[in-house]
């Protein structure tokens, strides 16, 4: 029976991070003993004030059926009051606030409320595969911006030319960056809303990794404007829940609205028992400056490895990544594949696995990405291991 994939199935590349699984797996397969920095997926437990909520929550609803698209009014008046507090933007809990199964799958499916075939989206490069693979699947077209640390690791949004800015319908940012770590200033996000807002461009903020810095506190782009604007949010990282898969959309009413609409169509609700897990979690802020504190930790451990053996100082301002620039002369995979020696075992993702290249090569080549899961032990382990056999590999 000949059934074949559908073309838009078939033109896409490997998921950049479940290739870092295979490998991992590949090598555990033949008795390595790997640390793995590959993928964003925090090890530490799940703090026990969301756990208990959650235990609770389970047997208030044992027949609770299915739960809502948009979410509870609980967890979206949580929401409203958690943005307030921490950003001082007040949101209609009804109105401008939509739940969602993690910010993946919002990001994602978002492009199918706007797009129309040929339609243009504006996404950073190297970025999070759904901004490119949710537009692909909604017929659009990507128009990528580099990344590039010559220019903070910001969009030079003057370089976009006009004609596509134009038939542009959606331009998303990510601040705190992922994998860069950069962080960006009300400067930035005031330019980015006017830019948008003179062109009828959705700014469509991804703002997961708020939470996780390491000094000022970073901005939402809902601050600076609400008219065409949305942020994405989780709780995946900041309160290590990301086998939960919850998170909201929030901002310009009508865009929220027509995301609602979509949703309803598209996939369901996060369980209710979650949501109620979320709203304890959005009312602690203790445990979020616990973690604070542990990638804190665990990224000075990692930079001064680093450095020590004549690598780029590279310490970045949030998020729980570091986008370390390997030695000059050097390419991300085989600084990659050093790293997977023996006396290492250690994973990281290439640079040039998670950006596209374009006219000017590929902004991630030049760079490996380490996602600061480990714990602090296995992040010592690694950091002695590679100040101690990595220069011997280098040369």
């Amino acid at each position: 029976m000949g059934i074949s994939a559908s073309k838009r199935l078939e033109a896409l590349t490997g998921y950049a991070f479940a290739e870092v699984d295979k490998k991992v797996a590949e090598l555990r397969a033949q008795g390595v003993d790997i640390i793995d920095f590959g993928v964003g997926d925090p090890s530490e437990p799940t703090p026990k004030i969301v756990r208990r909520a959650l235990k609770v929550a389970v047997d208030e609803h044992a027949e609770g059926g299915y739960p809502s698209y948009i979410g509870s009014p609980a967890y979206r008046s949580a929401i409203s009051d958690w943005m307030k507090g921490r950003f001082g933007v007040s949101l209609d809990a009804d109105r401008e606030i939509c739940a969602s199964i993690g910010s993946k799958e919002a990001i994602f499916n978002f492009p199918e409320a706007f797009l129309d075939p040929g339609d243009i989206v504006i996404a950073p490069n190297p970025g999070y595969p759904p901004y490119t693979r949710g537009t692909q699947f909604a017929e659009g077209r990507l128009h990528y911006y580099d990344l590039r640390a010559e220019n903070g690791f910001l969009p030079d949004l003057a370089s976009i030319p006009e004609d596509v800015a134009k038939k542009a319908k959606i331009l998303w940012i990510n601040y705190p960056n992922n994998p860069t770590g950069a962080v960006a200033s009300p400067d930035f996000f005031k330019h980015a809303a006017d830019y948008c807002s003179k062109r009828g461009i959705i700014l469509a903020s991804d703002e997961a990794y708020t939470e996780n810095y390491y000094g000022a506190k970073p901005h939402s782009a809902l601050e600076f404007a609400r008219e065409g604007v949305v942020a994405f949010q989780s709780l995946s990282k900041r309160s290590c829940m990301t086998g939960y898969r919850v998170g909201w959309v929030a901002g310009d009413e009508g865009i929220v609205s027509a995301f609602k609409k979509l949703k309803t169509n598209i996939d369901s609700g996060t369980p209710t028992f979650i949501q109620e897990a979320a709203v304890a979690a959005l009312s602690d802020e203790s445990h979020v400056q616990e973690l604070r504190d542990l990638y804190r930790q665990k990224r000075d451990i990692m930079v001064e490895a680093f450095t020590s053996i004549g690598l780029a100082e590279c310490r970045p301002a949030a998020t729980l990544y570091i986008w370390q620039r390997v030695p000059q002369g050097v390419k991300s995979v085989d600084f990659a594949k050093m790293l997977l020696d023996p006396e290492i075992a250690v994973v990281a993702t290439p640079g040039n696995w998670i950006s596209e290249d374009g006219p000017q090569g590929n902004p991630g080549e030049g760079f490996v990405r380490f996602a600061l899961v480990p714990t602090v032990e296995r992040c010592r382990e690694a950091a002695e291991k590679i100040a101690g056999r990595l220069p011997s590999l280098l040369g």
